[in-house]
Formats: C-alpha cells, sequence, structure tokens
C-alpha cells in the first residue's frame, strides 16, 4: 500500500528530533493529502516522496524513549499491534478459498506484531538520509506471509496453524540529488502492487479480497522510487522472485516496473506495471508468479472514494493450488503439491473498493470481489469467483478498532471449492478488534 507507516497514525505527543532539518519536515513536497485520517490509508498507491517522516510516537515509543536518549535521538520508532478475530460461516470445516481467518466458527489470533523502524525524510533536498524497518509477526496470518527461504518450514514442512514470520526487513537510502528525489530499499519488503496489505491496521476490511489472497505477499531484493514532480513516480526493482528468499532453492533474478501519476487537480491516481518478471517456471516445489497490475483511485471529496484494482497473473508447469506444502493433511491444505498442470496456467482478478466516511469515528467500506483461476493454480480449483463485503470501521481511539462485516462468496463455474470442496458458496460475518501499543 501507499498509505503511511503505523507509527504514523498514533495520537500522542509529536516526535522531539535533534536535527533542525527534520524539524522542518512538518511541511509537504507533494500534493495535498488526498483521503481523510479516518481511513487507515491517507495517500494515493504508489510510494510518496516528500511526505514527512516526522510523526507522534506510539505509546511503546513514549515509554522507551524515556528511557533511551539514543532512540529519541535517532528518531527510531517501536510500536506494534495485536489483531485477534471471530467468524461465523455457512461453512464447518474451512472458509478456503477465503484466506486468512480459514477455521470456521472460531476466534483466532490474526496477528501480533512488533515493528521497529526510523524513516528516512525525504522532504529536505540538501542531504542523504536513511531508515529501516523491522516487522516481525506471530499469528495465524504467517500462513499468507511466508516466503521460502524465511523460517518457511514452519508452514512448507510442518503445515503449523500459527508461526512467527519477518515479514519486512530492510534499509533504506534516500538520495535527494537524484531527480526530485530517489529512495533506494534493500531487503525483505511488501510487494508494493495492490490495494490491500498484509498487515491488518492498514487495510479497510478485516478479511481480504479473492484477488489479493492469491498473488504475491512479499519480495526480497532491491528496488528505487524515482521522483520526477507531483506527477510521475517510477518504481525499479530486482528481487528473488514473489515470497522466495535469496537463498532459497526457488530464488532466480526478477524484474519489477511500476509507474505511479496523480493527476493535477489531486482527484485522481493510476498505479500499476509489471510487478514480477522473469522466466516463469514453478521451481523448487514453489509458486514463480507473473504479475502485472493496475489500480484506478478516485476521490469525490477527501471522505468519500473509490479504488479499482485489476491483475493479470500467470506461471508455467505448476501444481494444482500453487506452492507445495508437505505438511499434514488438514482441512485447510498440506500433504504435498496437487494435481501438475502442463504448460501455462494463468488468472485474472479485479476488486473495487468503494469508502464513506460517516464521522470523525466510523466510515463504510464495500467491496465487490472477482478472480478468474483459469486452470485451478491459485485456488486448487478451475472456477470463476465473486465475493461481495460490506463493513464498517469504528475506532474507539487511536489505538482500538474494531471492523464486523458481512460476505458472501460463490464460485460462478459450478464447482465446489468450498468446505473443504463440497459447496458451491459461503456466507461468514467477520469482525476483529485492533489493539495498538
Amino acid at each position: 500500500m501507499g498509505s503511511l507507516s503505523r507509527a504514523q497514525s498514533f495520537s500522542s505527543p509529536p516526535q522531539v528530533s535533534s536535527s533542525p532539518v527534520d524539524l522542518n519536515s512538518a511541511s509537504r513536497r507533494a500534493l495535498p493529502t488526498p483521503y481523510d485520517s479516518v481511513f487507515p490509508q491517507t495517500e494515493y498507491l504508489g510510494p510518496t516522496i516528500g511526505v514527512s517522516s516526522s510523526a507522534p510516537v506510539s505509546p511503546l515509543s513514549d515509554f522507551l524513549w524515556g528511557h533511551s536518549r539514543w532512540l529519541k535521538d535517532h528518531q527510531i520508532s517501536i510500536s506494534g499491534w495485536v489483531d485477534a478475530g471471530y467468524n461465523a460461516s455457512s461453512s464447518n470445516h474451512s472458509n478456503e478459498p477465503m484466506t486468512y481467518d480459514i477455521v470456521p466458527n472460531s476466534v483466532q489470533l490474526d496477528q501480533a506484531v512488533l515493528q521497529a523502524e526510523r524513516l528516512p525524510d525525504t522532504v529536505q533536498t540538501d542531504h542523504v538520509d536513511w531508515g529501516f524497518q523491522f516487522d516481525g509477526l506471530y499469528g495465524m496470518d504467517y500462513r499468507y506471509t511466508t516466503a521460502q527461504g524465511y523460517f518457511s518450514q514452519q508452514l512448507l514442512q510442518e503445515n503449523k496453524l500459527y508461526g512467527f514470520d519477518p515479514v519486512i526487513a530492510n534499509v533504506q537510502v534516500y538520495v535527494p540529488q537524484i531527480a526530485e528525489g530517489t529512495l533506494f530499499t534493500i531487503g525483505r519488503y511488501i510487494s508494493p502492487a495492490d490495494i490491500e496489505a498484509q498487515f491488518a491496521p492498514e487495510n479497510f476490511l478485516y478479511t481480504h479480497s479473492l484477488m489479493f489472497s492469491y498473488d504475491a505477499y512479499t519480495q526480497t531484493g532491491v528496488n528505487a522510487a524515482i521522483k520526477f514532480n507531483d506527477t510521475w513516480t517510477l518504481l525499479l526493482g530486482v528481487n528473488a522472485g514473489d515470497d522466495i528468499a535469496p537463498w532459497a532453492p526457488a530464488a532466480q533474478p526478477t524484474g519489477q516496473a511500476m509507474l505511479r501519476w496523480v493527476s493535477p487537480t489531486n482527484n485522481d491516481s493510476l498505479w500499476g506495471g509489471a510487478d514480477s518478471v522473469n522466466n516463469g517456471q514453478f521451481t523448487a516445489n514453489h509458486d514463480n508468479l507473473q504479475e502485472f497490475n493496475l489500480t484506478w483511485s478516485h476521490r469525490f471529496n477527501p471522505g468519500f472514494f473509490t479504488e479499482t484494482e485489476a491483475y493479470y497473473l500467470d506461471q508455467w508447469n505448476a501444481y494444482m493450488g500453487g506452492t507445495c506444502n508437505f505438511g499434514p493433511v488438514t482441512a485447510f491444505g498440506g500433504g504435498g503439491c496437487g494435481a501438475f498442470i502442463p504448460g501455462m496456467s494463468t488468472a485474472w482478478g479485479a476488486v473495487n473498493y468503494t469508502e464513506y466516511k460517516l464521522n470523525d469515528s466510523n466510515f463504510l467500506s464495500v467491496r465487490n470481489d472477482w478472480l478468474d483461476d483459469v486452470n485451478g493454480e491459485r485456488t486448487g480449483f478451475a472456477s470463476q469467483y465473486a465475493s461481495w463485503t460490506v463493513g464498517v470501521t469504528h475506532q474507539f481511539s487511536a489505538l482500538t478498532e474494531i471492523r464486523p462485516e458481512i460476505r458472501y462468496e460463490r464460485s460462478l463455474s459450478g464447482a465446489l471449492p468450498y468446505n473443504d470442496g463440497t459447496k458451491r458458496d459461503q456466507y461468514t460475518f467477520n469482525m476483529d478488534i485492533i489493539q495498538s501499543f
């Protein structure tokens, strides 16, 4: 996502900077923020260079800064959150191909995240600045962030329901002398293409769209976000492949090129391109997705906007259901590889989010979602799917929010993908609570 980091959303006393340059970062070297602060996403998708890195501190950072002058002087923020959820489902064995809260009619710990970061100051233009990000996640959601080579035996060999994953681990270098500012990221980072994100506080709804559930999650490599002006920003990168560490057996050089456009009126944005391109061969029992995305965002006003994303995926000589999980057989997967699919497998997807601010503590989300898994490589069933979701986010405070929603999804092609391969459709009521610290 193109939104600010979680550490930039707390309502608490502002950071005290040791640098006069950082103090000047309260200004903005970009078009005005397009969306109201009630939403988890306040910027258009894609890299936003020229937005202040100065932010309120979390309660945990406030405590640690009171005991460590070094952390405070270097503006190193340490924060996190716990996200727990519940679903009531028409299925009783498995909620798949819906993802994340896959165990029906249950309470689960989705994610407990500890985040440490320092964000480069990309507003100033007179010196090179640096930063880093590290986010460690424990919970059921690790099943969807796992990359081969990062403690991946928990999922791919043992099929544990809960596990740990270092979802983000990178360093950043900002060089203002290249174009109107260039930000280099080296290490593991979130795949930049989507409206949705892996971390709970950065999403409009609790559950995820079907199309998001089956594309790339993280990448490890080097990318450069190059700002030419307030309208155009280019992202170029090389990584080891989608959800693959450079030292893993499936790793191979993978290119990335995406472009961000924001209209001079600041009412429209396009963000898209090639998220991952290489030879496309399924390798070492792991997916090797070729992915192309495009998102159009349009705001009617800061409290009312819509975002629509479409993608195309393919790969060669893959297996039904994708990356092989050799752990114990369960209702939600495991037991080895699916059936071999010779030649090219393809998938198409589209999703629309429409967001409306109800008041300063509540907003409404409506999501319409479509996925065509042509060969069954992504979900294990050759089918077209659609899902419809309506939810409300209520913020008790800057640190606590609740997200109830209702969702209906259906195979449009007559397949029976739901409830462990026995039903054509599924109804769910889902709700989570996020407590930040």
